[in-house]
């Protein structure tokens, strides 16, 4: 569907480009002609990837905490330095724990909605603020997940995730003066790096949940990234303030009292 120059010209930032879904986006997005920049919290695991990523394509990195203002400035500086000009941001970077919402701390839920939600808008504002706007041009994709019915198990993160779609529906109508689209997508359960981080009982239970999505499978990374290089490829180009579900009909009929039920188990 997409040619190799698809991206030719443009410039693309993807926030936690280190691994994962983040990694498959920044090298799409690189052996379709785009130059890339990545960006994660962690300098030393960040220029590893960079390093296998530099082999597909023009790629730059520098480390940036995304709840920090400052940090998102100075990619903003680096950007406007090497290359002058921005033209896809993908908004990936995030981060969540599970948890039963009476046992959600001020401090766990502040860090969650500063990462994913909080994050994200300076990130947005910022890379607005610097390149699209001016440039009366843009293209944003938020990925998030898949909240539809709530995501029980992780309260914050579900909070978080709409209010970034909803975000994404209102930045649609207000800056469609600019010629700026927005859209997010969002993933079912993805096999993917991040899926290593929780204890062996969640695992488990992912491996009964696969049999109860529809497409009776998870997503790859690859399901994702295509979603994210269509809605960011001039083949897009009249659609903007949607959220895309990469989930094999999981929002539409799925119990999502799996996790939940793991963690009750465990009190």
């Amino acid at each position: 569907m997409f040619k190799s120059d698809t991206f030719k010209g443009k410039v693309a930032m993807v926030t936690g480009g280190r691994s994962g879904i983040g990694f498959q986006i920044a090298k799409d997005f690189l052996l379709l002609g785009a130059k890339v920049i990545i960006c994660s919290r962690k300098e030393d695991k960040l220029k590893i990837a960079a390093e296998e990523l530099a082999a597909y394509g023009e790629l730059s990195y520098q480390a940036c905490d995304i709840r920090k203002t400052e940090d998102i400035q100075s990619l903003v500086s680096m950007i406007k330095e090497k290359y002058d000009r921005l033209d896809i941001l993908v908004n990936n970077a995030g981060g969540q724990f599970p948890a039963l919402a009476e046992y959600i701390s001020d401090k766990g839920w502040n860090a969650v909605i500063s990462n994913n939600l909080n994050g994200t808008f300076s990130m947005i504002r910022e890379m607005a603020n610097a390149f699209f706007i001016p440039q009366k041009q843009g293209v944003i994709v938020n990925i998030t997940a898949e909240v539809y019915r709530g995501f029980p198990g992780m309260a914050h993160t579900g909070a978080a995730r709409a209010g970034v779609e909803n975000l994404t529906k209102t930045l649609a109508q207000e800056w469609s003066d600019f010629n700026i689209r927005i859209n997010c997508v969002s993933p079912g359960i993805i096999e993917s790096s991040g899926l290593d981080q929780y204890p062996q009982q969640i695992q488990d239970m992912f491996e009964e949940a696969e049999k109860a999505i529809p497409l009776k499978r998870f997503g790859k990374v690859e399901d994702v990234s295509n979603a994210v290089t269509f809605l960011a490829s001039p083949m897009a180009e009249y659609i903007t303030g949607i959220s895309l579900f990469v989930d094999g009909a999981q929002h539409l009929g799925f119990d999502k009292m799996g996790l939940a039920n793991v963690l009750k188990s465990f009190m």
